[in-house]
């Protein structure tokens, strides 16, 4: 990685947002960071109850008709980033970077790899040993148990999208996919796995934040609360209506 002079990485805390709006968020800051209009950031966020599903379109990882997933209480979003179906939910925490992997001095895999040793990190503050997915395994691992995805996205060496941690979401919304493509493997969460009490959500979102900062070798965090970041994002809630 690129050394040199001291460099922040702005943390945005967004709360619940929708996917939707999410997405038209991420695609108009790729554009500002492409352009120098914005420094490298990360996005940190929950979503109401949602499925997507990556580029390559896996639909028959659906096991309920679209409709029918609706009638549970959840959105449907098809995306560009890679990997297969996922679930988004509330006590999910999701993190969106954008960032210049020019900048910062790494490939595609080192950045993947980054974003795993981030969810592998904060699991061990609550004593539980995960690990990045064998071979044919995407994401991050509680022996056979799944407990943070990850789906990217790399466009001229800029990311967005980006990595999904299972706090303590509903896992009764995961029955109802193949997760990931990968069959027969249960999906797990902090809350189940630590046997430590967990503090609030928002503490957890931060730490991994922290860790993502360290990994990929920023000096520091600026965290900004959603009322500073109100005007980009309704910006971008107006270009998706």
């Amino acid at each position: 990685m690129s050394g040199g002079a001291r460099r922040v990485l702005e943390a945005w805390r967004l709360g619940v947002v929708r996917y939707g709006d999410a997405l038209g968020l991420q695609e108009r800051l790729v554009t500002d960071r492409r352009a120098g209009r914005v420094p490298d950031l990360v996005l940190s966020l929950q979503h109401p109850p949602t499925y997507t599903l990556g580029k390559r379109r896996t639909d028959h990882n659906l096991l309920l008709p679209e409709a029918d997933l609706r009638a549970l209480g959840a959105d449907i979003h098809r995306t560009e980033r890679g990997g297969d179906v996922t679930f988004h939910g509330p006590r999910q925490a999701v993190l969106y970077p954008i960032l210049s992997l020019r900048a910062i001095g790494l490939g595609a895999r080192r950045y993947v790899e980054g974003l795993e040793s981030a969810m592998i990190e904060v699991a061990a503050l609550y004593g539980v040993q995960a690990r990045p997915g064998a071979a044919g395994e995407t994401g991050v691992w509680v022996g056979d148990r799944k407990i943070g995805a990850i789906g990217v996205r790399i466009s001229s060496g800029f990311t967005c999208h980006g990595l999904a941690f299972n706090i303590d979401p509903d896992l009764g919304f995961f029955e109802h996919i193949v997760p990931c493509g990968i069959a027969d493997k249960e999906v797990t969460s902090l809350r189940r796995e630590a046997a430590v009490e967990l503090p609030p959500d928002e503490v957890i979102h931060d730490q991994l934040v922290q860790s993502l900062a360290r990994t990929f070798c920023f000096s520091d965090v600026e965290f900004k609360d959603e009322s500073e970041c109100a005007d980009m994002v309704c910006l971008a809630a107006d270009k998706q209506s």
